[in-house]
């Protein structure tokens, strides 16, 4: 579709889960109609919010032991938002396999880890009434293969909960787009169009795209890490560089009921290797994800290398940065044994030994590495701090906010989207109402 000339209120830049949870909010809650979405692919939620490039997991903060309790609030406060959405729309057509909800907990293993995870459980009680900490009988009610083939002198302790949501998020998409549409016929969406430049003139920006040039007065940009590429095409986040961190897993037979995570490293700011069933097929269990640094934006994307270097940036701060980062001694043995994991042959064998922290009695036969599985998630480097800005980076501007979202992005998306609303209808000069309201008594 050429929208050659045509200006729009809104544009967002991004069909992921991002971008149409903001399209659905400002559909259904705003009385702002002339909207536009424009996303470079076929479908939605091809990238970051297709199944095969993520865990499925809606995140609370509960199992989570790299959240802090101040994080784990604010980010169930707005996973509870998606979890609502979804349990709304179970009923509706097509929406049958949009989630599954099974158990989930974090395991800890040995001495350390037991008693670190003993001294977290109180103040996290609190916040999740529903999380239990279960010792190794409980353990093996629920998940009899942690149990089977392990140590019985080894110290086991779990934090438990029946509120596990697996969720496609590529299937969100589509039900944040349809209700859109539901809501305002009239709403712009265009497949299969690229935004190849952006620029400021006057009180708009101009937009050239694959199929034509676009205006708007507010643009949204939920593009992953190409949001930093366009960010930086407008003098905006000059200081920041991204570090891909791609995802890899591996999969074997059923053999967990429920989701079992592992203790996070402290340091680390990559999920801790975790057994989830299959979102579409419980007798599969996902194991992962590995993570190591590739030089693109999208994993089996090879024209995202050169874009990824326009995000990484010119001279030499933004490679003092990452040598500083990577080089650390605790994160250069992560990543070197994530490389190691990704390999033929011997990756599965180290893998496994990662694997049986969780399911100690799996066979190597068993674990398989499940090729084309796993994307890319962008860490922000903040070159002038030199350090990895951990969680989400979200950029705002002369009527303009670039959502760089790594996880929990899918879990958080609502509660972005609700924020974003807010802000585009003051950006919009209070023209329009953003009906928080409603919003709240459906989703809070």
């Amino acid at each position: 579709m050429n929208q050659d000339n045509e200006k729009f209120d809104v544009l967002i830049v991004g069909g992921g889960v991002v971008g149409t949870a903001l399209l659905y909010t400002l559909s259904r809650y705003s009385d702002i109609k002339n909207i536009c979405l424009i996303e470079k692919y076929s479908d939605f939620g091809l990238v970051n919010s297709a199944s095969y490039n993520n865990s499925q997991t809606l995140h609370f903060g509960d199992i989570e032991t790299n959240y802090s309790i101040e994080k784990a609030r604010s980010v169930k406060r707005m996973a509870d938002m998606v979890m609502r959405y979804v349990e709304q729309e179970k009923d509706a057509p097509g929406s049958e396999k949009l989630f599954s909800k099974y158990s989930k907990m974090v395991l800890a293993v040995g001495k350390e880890q037991v008693e670190g995870l003993r001294k977290r459980y109180p103040p996290f009680s609190e916040l999740f009434p529903k999380l239990r900490m279960i010792e190794r009988e409980e353990i093996g009610r629920i998940e009899p293969r942690v149990l089977d083939g392990r140590d019985p002198d080894q110290e086991i302790l779990a934090l438990v909960t029946e509120d596990g949501y697996t969720i496609d998020f590529k299937r969100l998409c589509h039900s944040f787009v349809d209700n859109a549409l539901k809501k305002n016929p009239l709403l712009s969406i265009n497949l299969q169009t690229k935004m190849l430049k952006i620029s400021k003139t006057g009180d708009h920006y101009t937009i050239v795209t694959s199929k034509g040039e676009m205006k708007a007065s507010v643009v949204v940009i939920a593009a992953g890490g190409h949001s930093l590429m366009y960010a930086k095409s407008l003098g905006y986040g000059k200081n920041l560089s991204i570090l891909s961190m791609a995802g890899s897993f591996y999969t074997g037979p059923k053999v967990l009921n429920g989701k079992v995570y592992t203790i996070q490293q402290p340091k680390l700011p990559f999920a801790a290797i975790h057994g989830d069933p299959e979102v579409h097929s419980a007798d599969v269990t996902r194991f992962g994800p590995t993570a190591k640094p590739i030089f693109q934006l999208e994993r089996h994307n090879f024209p995202s290398f050169r874009e990824y270097w326009k995000t990484f940036g010119l001279g030499l701060s933004p490679v003092i940065s990452l040598s500083k980062i990577i080089f650390d001694r605790i994160l250069f043995a992560y990543v070197f044994m994530n490389f190691l994991y990704d390999l033929p042959y011997i990756g599965r064998r180290l893998f496994i030994k990662e694997v049986r922290k969780i399911v100690p009695s799996l066979k190597l036969s068993e674990l398989m590495f499940a090729r084309g599985i796993g994307g890319t998630r962008p860490q922000i480097v903040n070159n002038t701090t030199r350090k990895l800005e951990l969680g989400e980076a979200r950029l705002t501007g002369d009527n303009i906010i670039i959502s760089i979202t790594p996880s929990p992005g899918a879990s958080t998306c609502l509660g972005n989207a609700y924020s974003d609303a807010s802000k585009i209808v003051e950006f919009l000069g209070n023209k329009h109402k953003f009906d928080k309201e409603a919003f709240e008594k459906d989703l809070f």
